[in-house]
């Protein structure tokens, strides 16, 4: 009788002991708050998830990213909601919020719509390599174009006196448009005939008979600015999507673009002025510029 006694209060004691540990083995983690977004502002006291974990802002933040910077305080592990970066359904490393606080004053004719619709035709841009090389090739190809159009408000060059010489007669197919049709346009202000020409064969488009799809069609534009990005090596020995892709830097897509102009001590201002851009672009991303900044 005892012995039985003892054996039923040895498996109560089990019993309460599995009681006392099993809220600790069915604990929920925290339901994930609304995906950190490196475009979004935070104040004091504001949440976000990323990667899993929940975070509280500190202070005023924007492009911080959460578990990198001291103004995120870790709240531990949550679980649904989300809890990465706000996807992007483009597919594009820049969000389109991003793309209009790197434009804020771009002209209409220059749409997000438009860059992502030709990012097709060159896949391995800004998707080659870890997330901080493509954030960085974006942002890269981006400071560039920002130059090159005054932050997207030109479409064509301004400078019509210009027009007229990018004809050159010397290449066999001529100049079908007219002399004066090879001017620049487009993100890269792409001109001369024989880049027309190149750039519509790569790109299945007759640009050398109608090179004023360049200023009328958002897609066709931003193609030729990809196409030169991707293919051609200007001035240097390398495309400026290798320049950054095989870590060659920054400097080296200046010179793919207009390093004749500017490289080599020929207009060191102009140079500054990329690599500001491409800093501030790097920073709205959340990535960094690498080294080998200037050419």
């Amino acid at each position: 009788m005892i012995r039985r006694l003892l054996s039923q209060l040895a498996a109560l004691g089990a019993i309460a002991a599995a009681l006392i540990v099993l809220p600790a083995t069915v604990a929920q983690a925290a339901t994930c708050a609304a995906p950190w977004s490196s475009s979004a502002v935070y104040t004091g006291g504001g949440t976000a998830s990323y990667e899993g974990r929940n975070y509280t802002a500190k202070w005023w933040t924007q492009n911080e990213r959460p578990g990198t910077s001291d103004v995120w305080a870790d709240q531990g592990a949550c679980t649904g909601g989300g809890g990465g970066e706000q996807p992007n359904p483009s597919g594009f490393v820049v969000t389109e919020a991003q793309f209009n606080q790197m434009f804020p004053n771009r002209n209409p004719f220059y749409t997000y719509s438009g860059l992502t619709a030709a990012l097709s035709s060159y896949p391995g841009f800004a998707n080659t390599g870890s997330d901080e090389v493509k954030k960085r090739e974006a942002a890269a190809f981006l400071a560039n174009v920002s130059h090159e159009t005054g932050g997207l408000v030109y479409i064509k060059e301004t400078n019509e006196a210009n027009y007229p010489h990018y004809c050159d007669w010397g290449q066999p197919f001529g100049c079908p448009a007219g002399q004066a049709a090879y001017y620049g346009r487009g993100p890269i202000q792409l001109s001369w005939n024989y880049n027309y020409k190149a750039a519509g064969d790569a790109l299945g488009i007759d640009l050398l008979n109608n090179p004023y799809l360049v200023e009328q069609d958002a897609s066709v534009a931003w193609r030729t600015g990809l196409w030169y990005w991707n293919t051609q090596t200007g001035a240097g020995s390398i495309t400026p999507h290798n320049a950054i892709v095989n870590g060659h830097g920054f400097g080296e897509t200046i010179r793919a673009i207009n390093g004749g102009l500017e490289c080599n001590g020929g207009n060191p201002g102009q140079v500054q002025s990329r690599i500001n851009k491409f800093t501030e672009f790097t920073q709205i991303l959340g990535t960094t510029t690498g080294s080998n900044l200037s050419c």
